[in-house]
């Protein structure tokens, strides 16, 4: 009998285990959003929302009670990544201070292709992710697009042996059409029909 045994085993031993749900709270925490399969997904939602908790207590009693740098502590010991620390208590745990609790949220996507795996996404609420929008450069310009594959890579590379990069094949360039480039420059038989 299972009785009081709490948490999904997930295939994996708890090292393992451990791991795993630690790399996915610096993943969230990090970007806001995150695609995972649905048990992770129920598994990750505590972990993460224990250290949002922790942090935000943390921020609530101040510099002055020294509670602060506890928390900080307390969060470093679960996660090793010093950036992600940081943000999460100057940026979201400032964001939930007035919410009690609930700070991620499970969306279910479908099912993936290679084994039937259910799919979800999981986010911070108030991220306001946008699919649609792109996102910004700071340099301001764009960057030129990348060929999308090997087929691509290979017709741009054609096009530039041709010289349609530049404006025209060429043999246009020298005044004669491709029909006439190729008549010119190809050997004809001597004698025959």
């Amino acid at each position: 009998m299972r009785h009081n045994v709490a948490h999904r085993k997930l295939g994996r031993v708890t090292e393992h285990r451990l791991a795993l749900l630690r790399n996915q709270a610096i993943a969230l925490l990090r970007h806001e959003r995150i695609e995972t399969t649905m048990p992770k997904a129920k598994e990750l939602r505590p972990f993460v929302e224990r250290l949002i908790t922790i942090a935000r207590r943390g921020v609530a009693a101040g510099e002055a009670n020294g509670k602060t740098l506890h928390a900080r502590r307390l969060v470093l010991a679960e996660l090793p990544d010093t950036e992600v620390v940081g943000k999460l208590f100057d940026t979201l745990a400032p964001r939930f201070a007035d919410r009690p609790g609930g700070y991620t949220r499970i969306l279910r996507v479908g099912f993936r292709r290679g084994d039937s795996a259910e799919v979800a996404h999981v986010e911070l609420v108030g991220s306001e992710y946008n699919p649609a929008a792109k996102p910004e450069k700071e340099g301001g310009e764009e960057a030129p697009k990348k060929a999308k594959g090997v087929g691509e890579r290979i017709k741009r590379a054609a096009q530039r042996i041709r010289g349609k990069g530049e404006g025209g094949s060429k043999a246009q360039a020298g005044g004669q059409t491709k029909g006439a480039a190729r008549k010119s420059t190809t050997p004809r038989k001597a004698g025959g029909s």
